[in-house]
């Protein structure tokens, strides 16, 4: 070859050598293998688990909370209803009271007595018997004394 052709060949050649590094820094990465795409759906998979049991225990922990509400309100109703049994048959014991005449009605522990009574002294009374019965935090006296007694 003359002097004249190498001069000619070497920016071709410079220039493909160029054009080789472009191409490959715009290439993309190299294929992986099958052993690290299985590495990676793994790795994938274990975080969507992390996820997905965190997701769980939350949810877990908020049916828990809302049992325990639900369990504490049906407690407290049986609670309640048990206080009102108990009140009414103290009151059907007592010779001047009358369970019929008196409406029991309790919520949270607080008695609230509702009717009538013959004298104001039966109407103390069924105050004290209503205090009497466990579990009651407060009566609410509400009886009427009936005329003429």
């Amino acid at each position: 070859m003359s002097k004249s052709g190498s001069i000619t060949l070497a920016p071709l050649l410079a220039s493909l050598i160029a054009a080789g590094s472009l191409v490959a820094c715009n290439r993309a990465e190299e294929p992986r293998t099958a052993g690290q795409v299985v590495d990676q759906t793994i790795a994938k998979t274990e975080s969507a688990t992390r996820e997905l049991a965190a997701d769980a225990r939350v949810a877990a922990d908020r049916a828990a909370a809302a049992t325990a509400d639900a369990t504490a309100k049906a407690s407290n109703s049986v609670r309640d209803a048990a206080i009102t049994v108990e009140v009414k048959a103290m009151l059907a014991k007592d010779p001047n009271l009358s369970a019929m005449a008196i409406d029991v009605d309790t919520s949270g522990g607080r008695v609230a007595l509702k009717g009538t009574a013959p004298t104001s002294a039966a109407k103390d009374r069924a105050t004290e018997l209503a205090r009497s019965v466990s579990g009651v935090a407060a009566v609410e006296n509400q009886l009427a004394v009936k005329a003429g007694s």
